[in-house]
């Protein structure tokens, strides 16, 4: 399979007439499974057919579209460019405005996936836009701040609303954020893990400051993502949830 340089940088909009899908992250279809090259635009999915000249310098086989979902000041920034840069981003809070995204190709199974990541605003006034691009999502990361009972609160109306705008098959995974503020925590980790089980959705906790579980977070969702689509007949089921905790319990010794 041939591959394709990916798009370098961050974009900005408040625009939901924009294209959501810009950069080649989706296009407003459900994801399948043994597609091939030069699958149908409405598909979601990006199986580029040929190189072209991009000033990133990378390549990739296939691309995802992933959110980062929750309301303001859960870390949601932070978390993207702790993924991305492994930098923590201290000093003032600032609120994303309206919707924001990067672009990182990762080596899952010997496949080169770029995630595309939009980062959106968690203020009531820019749900609107928000939802304009949750349709061609093939992947959200709900995020809720362990030292804020309200954000965790809100997480039922958030997946709700998730359920509501996006497709069928979207990956949906909880994520306890702050997990380093021991000292300020007021939700509890099995809090988190008994709603994550109510809804069925793939749950742990992160710290943007520390980095803990950033990278498994994104790493999971991206072998969901690419298992899905290329799976081979005979190849069983990828285990989201199974991969999560067996990842977690591998790491444990080191993980606050």
């Amino acid at each position: 399979m041939s591959r394709k340089k990916a798009l370098k940088g961050k974009g900005t909009t408040k625009n939901p007439k924009g294209s959501p899908s810009g950069g080649g992250g989706g296009g407003g279809g459900r994801t399948g499974k043994g597609l091939a090259a030069g699958a149908s635009p409405t598909s979601g999915l990006v199986y580029p057919s040929r190189p072209s000249i991009s000033s990133s310098g990378e390549f990739y086989d296939i691309a995802f579209k992933v959110m980062l979902v929750g309301d303001s000041g859960v870390g949601k920034t932070c978390l993207l460019v702790r993924f991305k840069d492994g930098a923590f981003l201290a000093g003032s809070f600032i609120s994303t405005v309206g919707i924001d995204f990067r672009n990182k190709v990762m080596s899952i199974d010997a496949v080169k996936v770029k995630l595309q990541i939009w980062d959106t605003a968690g203020q009531e006034r820019f749900r609107s836009v928000t939802h304009a691009y949750y349709r061609d999502a093939h992947a959200l990361l709900l995020l809720y701040d362990v030292t804020n009972k309200a954000s965790f609160d809100n997480i039922r109306a958030w997946l709700t609303e998730i359920y509501e705008y996006t497709q069928q098959d979207v990956v949906v995974m909880l994520l306890g954020n702050k997990a380093d503020s021991n000292h300020d925590r007021v939700v509890k980790r099995e809090e988190g893990e008994k709603l994550a089980k109510e809804f069925g959705v793939p749950f742990m906790e992160t710290s943007a400051r520390s980095g803990l579980n950033v990278e498994l977070a994104f790493t999971a969702v991206a072998k969901e993502l690419k298992h899905r689509t290329m799976k081979e007949p005979d190849e069983p089921k990828f285990q989201l949830q199974e991969y999560v905790s067996k990842e977690m319990r591998t790491a444990g010794c080191c993980r606050s």
